[in-house]
């Protein structure tokens, strides 16, 4: 069978070497490659791939928001989270959006491989060098009540909350947006108040430890 993958980091010369490694394998396929969030779900629309290896830092829309778009859409499609981060919000974050492995960018590439076929059978594939974090933890963590930012603030806050954080003006989120200045101050006043932030400064230190943005 033929297993036909999306690439999406925001890193060229990432996203050649993966697609190199991954061509190696004669039944692995990969069909499109995609520099942001919004790029690999659009990708995943048109092209239904059984894999996404999706990078879990990006700006503008990051791996979680564009995995939780993709697995919405077609459940059918399998995500790996690939990111540098071992802490339990980045994976729980991505397993919690819906992906089916989450791999270190340290990782080597039998790994890579194992992770896709994994995958593919419709079963969790964590990095070996989370093996301090017992997967079962993590389903545990699934299970437990949500208070993370993915239930505390709606998508729309989301995606203020990180424009915000990546340094953009109110009138410039506003824009992009297609919303009123006076929209964007109040969904600012709402984010602030349900995370009990006082400041830019403290929301973009949130937004950073959450991995809401690349900064």
């Amino acid at each position: 069978m033929l297993i036909r993958i999306l690439v999406v980091d925001d890193h060229s010369i990432l996203r050649e070497g993966l697609r190199l490694l991954l061509e190696s394998q004669p039944d692995f396929q990969v069909v499109a490659e995609a520099e942001s969030g919004r790029e690999g779900v659009e990708a995943a629309k048109k092209l239904l791939p059984d894999v996404v290896i999706m990078d879990v830092s990006m700006p503008v829309l990051n791996g979680v928001e564009a995995t939780k778009s993709i697995c919405s859409e077609n459940p059918s499609v399998k995500v790996i989270g690939l990111s540098m981060h071992t802490d339990s919000d980045h994976i729980v974050g991505m397993l919690r959006a819906g992906a089916s492995g989450y791999l270190l960018k340290n990782c080597n590439w039998e790994e890579i491989v194992k992770a896709v076929r994994t995958v593919v059978t419709d079963h969790i594939y964590l990095s070996r060098k989370l093996d301090g974090f017992p997967i079962k933890d993590y389903f545990e963590l699934l299970t437990k009540e949500d208070i993370s930012v993915y239930s505390i603030l709606s998508d729309r806050e989301r995606e203020v909350m990180r424009m915000l954080a990546d340094g953009k003006t109110c009138k410039e989120i506003a824009f992009a947006l297609n919303l009123s200045s006076k929209t964007v101050d109040v969904f600012r006043f709402k984010v602030m108040k349900k995370l009990g932030l006082n400041g830019i400064a403290e929301l973009t230190k949130y937004a950073v430890r959450k991995g809401l943005t690349s900064l």
